[in-house]
């Protein structure tokens, strides 16, 4: 052992991350936020459906939305904001 900490993500791992692009259902979510005060991200989606879980956790995962308060009324639905990496991903995405 040299003392050093072996990285655990290698070169391809971190590139792929940073080139990732949202997915149709991602982005319909994350461009909502560019037209809402304060980049407020919806709960339900244009049919009235709520938005999937699995969309709202990954665009956390990746950056693009931060949770910005607890909803009182449900708190188990995270309400979420557009940040200026998803701002940015959508628009190097187009």
């Amino acid at each position: 052992m040299d003392g050093q900490v072996p990285s655990t993500n290698t070169d391809d791992e971190i590139s792929s991350e940073n080139q990732r692009k949202p997915t149709q259902p991602q982005r319909e979510w994350l461009v909502r936020g560019l037209s809402e005060p304060g980049g407020k991200l919806p709960l339900f989606d244009y049919r009235g459906q709520k938005i999937s879980s699995r969309t709202v956790e990954s665009c956390i995962k990746y950056g693009w939305a931060e949770p910005w308060f607890e909803n009182p009324i449900k708190p188990d639905w995270q309400v979420c904001k557009i940040t200026n990496m998803g701002k940015n991903i959508l628009k190097e995405s187009q």
